[in-house]
């Protein structure tokens, strides 16, 4: 199942409100990630522009956009990222298949 890392930053309110009264959102999460085919793999609090990181695996794209659309509806978040995973073996392919691209830059002075 292809993996996604998602990062998110919380409303100033959202996080007044979690203050206010802290709570472990990662369940919540998680059974939407799973009525949608997928699961979260992991989740963080972190620093910086980020408030929270998680690994999301999703059965395709249109599952983890929806996973993201829900997310970013209910207001809590100020942002949400989404990014696309490759496992070692598949960007080594990935890397194997542009060598073969035929693809040349614009060389510039």
């Amino acid at each position: 199942m292809p993996s996604y890392l998602v990062q998110c930053s919380y409303t100033s309110a959202a996080l007044a409100a979690l203050i206010a009264n802290p709570q472990d959102r990662s369940e919540h999460v998680k059974k939407v990630a799973k009525k949608l085919g997928g699961k979260i793999s992991g989740s963080w609090l972190s620093f910086g522009e980020h408030d929270l990181v998680m690994l999301v695996e999703m059965p395709d794209n249109i599952s983890v956009a929806a996973l993201a659309l829900a997310a970013a509806a209910g207001g809590s978040l100020k942002s949400i990222k989404t990014t696309p995973l490759l496992s070692l073996t598949d960007g080594l392919a990935a890397l194997k298949k542009a060598a073969t691209s035929g693809y040349t830059p614009i060389v510039t002075s």
